[in-house]
């Protein structure tokens, strides 16, 4: 939504979008509730980092709006959209709700900028040119209140005192141990990724 779009239609199209939320999630109550929390985090990093709050609230919003499709469906939109897959694409399904979601929310919400749907696309994988809102984005999803671990109260413990590209890459980088730590598969752009942002730090 532009600029001069006022603060109470902004709170009424956020609060329609919690609606429509509502309705996507359906019984799926656990992941309705994480996507209020990351919406909630999303707002106040962006405070902190100087981000548009409405923007980083949308976006929190409706990062997970296709996480409620099963594998096999996931897989045949990320084709029929075209969406790049490095490496297996049976091994990376995990990570396809977000870029198969950015390519279909336009429809719903096509008031918002095309910024809102990139931050969308890269809470999954990130990407080697994240803008601010795409790390608000990311670190809000590893974040909000319902994450536990040690993990996750160490990365709070660095809002507002590290930069936001510090905290991205530092959310970065456990999710990385995370994936070795678990054996699990790793997305073949993670390594590019983690090295572009460990030499931009001086790592």
């Amino acid at each position: 939504m532009a600029d001069s779009y006022s603060i109470d239609d902004k709170k009424a199209y956020l609060a329609r979008m919690r609606e429509m939320l509502d309705v996507r999630m359906g019984d799926h109550r656990k992941r309705r509730n994480h996507s209020l929390g990351v919406a909630r985090t999303a707002r106040k990093l962006a405070k902190t980092y100087g981000v548009d709050p409405f923007l980083a609230e949308a976006a929190g919003l409706v990062h997970d709006w296709d996480k409620v499709l099963d594998k096999s469906e996931l897989l045949a939109r990320a084709a029929q959209y075209g969406i790049a897959i490095a490496g297996s694409p049976t091994n990376a399904v995990a990570l396809l709700h977000g870029p198969v979601a950015a390519v279909e929310l336009p429809e719903l919400f096509g008031e918002l900028p095309a910024e809102v749907f990139q931050a969308v696309a890269r809470h999954t994988s990130a990407a080697e040119d994240m803008t601010d809102l795409d790390m608000v984005v990311f670190v809000a999803d590893a974040i909000e209140p319902m994450r536990k671990g040690d993990y996750a109260d160490e990365l709070r413990s660095q809002v507002g005192k590290v930069d936001l590209t510090r905290l991205f890459f530092n959310c970065f980088s456990q999710g990385l141990i995370y994936v070795m730590q678990t054996q699990r598969y790793m997305y073949p752009t993670a390594i590019s990724i983690y090295n572009r942002y460990a030499l931009e730090l001086g790592r």
